[in-house]
């Protein structure tokens, strides 16, 4: 059976590649798979009881079941430390903006391009590279992130937001690449026709994205760089 595996974070680093492909007659789950890696790079074993998996853009555990020519994601937790769960997707039919970007992020052309008539209220979170991180200098940092699942991911958020509060448009951007200090490396939008509820979502929006969307950061200091990834989460294989 041949399946495609991808790599991100620290793990690709580790194993210097971003995707590998597999053959193997002893495929059937996702734990094979592992256990194949385990015995082709031995350095694997110290990210087997941390990784979160996602078999074609869903998340998935170590008895899902793989299939012939699935594309299987192998990634550390992401930045805030909650596992991933599964949720339904469903196509964006209502206007709102869910991105990522390589690109500087003009926020003042999303609000333009979100606001209504009938909203008196938009609410914006703007995410920045700073200088430092627990009095550490900080140079730059760098994001990636699992782009099809993180789109999905951010849907699924908006999707959210709209279930529990009447709200007017979400938009959801994210960039990635290398930052400088000072750039803005997530934007939310939140319009609504009342303050409280823009503010609500909005922060819901940022405090759910950082913990649910496999996106991830390197920082880079003078004396180093590290990958910022979440809390460990045990899963026998």
């Amino acid at each position: 059976m041949k399946v495609r595996v991808l790599l991100f974070a620290g793990l690709k680093e580790l194993l210097g590649r971003e995707s590998l492909e597999l053959d193997s007659p002893e495929i059937s789950t996702v734990g094979d798979v592992c256990k194949i890696l385990n015995t082709c790079y031995p350095e694997f074993e110290s990210f087997s009881r941390s990784l979160l998996v996602a078999v074609n853009q869903e998340v998935a555990d170590f008895q899902s079941p793989i299939q012939e020519g699935d594309e299987l994601a192998l990634f550390p937790p992401v930045s805030g430390g909650q596992e991933l769960s599964n949720s339904i997707y469903r196509p964006n039919r209502v206007g709102d903006i869910y991105q990522i970007v390589h690109e500087p992020i003009r926020t003042e052309d999303i609000v333009t391009q979100l606001g209504r008539r009938d909203d008196g209220a938009v609410a914006t979170f703007l995410g920045r590279v700073r200088d430092n991180t627990q009095g550490r200098k900080t140079t730059h940092l760098l994001y990636e992130a699992y782009r099809p699942m993180a789109l999905r991911k951010m849907l699924e958020i908006g999707e959210a937001v709209r279930r529990q509060w009447k709200v007017g448009h979400v938009g959801i951007i994210h960039r990635l690449g290398r930052l400088e200090i000072g750039e803005v490396s997530v934007a939310i939008v939140v319009t609504s026709p009342h303050r409280r509820i823009a503010f609500e979502s909005c922060q819901y929006v940022i405090d759910t994205l950082k913990k649910t969307v496999p996106i991830w950061k390197k920082e880079f200091f003078q004396d180093g760089e590290v990958w910022v990834e979440g809390e460990s989460h045990d899963t026998e294989s």
